[in-house]
């Protein structure tokens, strides 16, 4: 085990350039842009370039710039014509994602459309209680139930998911 003074010596062979140490080169060399993560040049983007990345990026870029601080950017990621169902699916269930989006995806027709989404929208607590509501009577009876009995959703929600369910099991 190498001492302080051993320590020491290695880091001082190394700032002089006089060491035999192998170390690889992409742990060394700073990467270019090219090479650079999504994250890192998504962060480095004005405005302008992010609202086009929203619009005609891939779903990696998409999925961050629906993390990002700028509402516009996130809404504009929603009208990406390669956004698919199982993106909205995921976004739908993302207990972080703002009302305002959630709105968005409860709006629109051709989402909702999808079982799934819906389902999403109803047992996610930032979904507006009225837009979640809207869907509620439309879901599976097996899925009422376990809202009913569910605490991860407004009491509201469960409220009337418990009212469906003792209409439909009669007197």
């Amino acid at each position: 085990m190498p001492d302080a003074e051993n320590e020491e010596a290695i880091a001082e062979a190394v700032r002089t350039g006089v060491d035999a140490i192998e170390v690889p080169d992409e742990l060394v060399v700073e990467p270019s842009r090219a090479e650079k993560s999504v994250l890192a040049r998504v962060r480095e983007m004005t405005v302008a370039e992010r609202i086009k990345l929203a619009l005609r990026g891939n779903r990696e870029a998409r999925t961050l710039l629906l993390r990002d601080p700028n509402r516009m950017i996130r809404r504009f990621v929603l009208e990406n014509p390669r956004i698919n169902d199982d993106e909205i699916v995921v976004l739908a269930r993302n207990r972080t994602a703002d009302d305002e989006i959630l709105r968005a995806v409860a709006e629109s027709r051709e989402w909702t459309e999808n079982y799934q989404v819906r389902l999403a929208l109803v047992t996610n607590p930032k979904t507006p209680v009225v837009l979640a509501l809207r869907f509620l009577g439309g879901l599976r009876e097996r899925d009422v139930r376990l809202l009913a009995k569910s605490k991860n959703v407004p009491a509201t929600i469960a409220n009337q998911a418990k009212r469906i369910v003792l209409r439909k099991a009669g007197p």
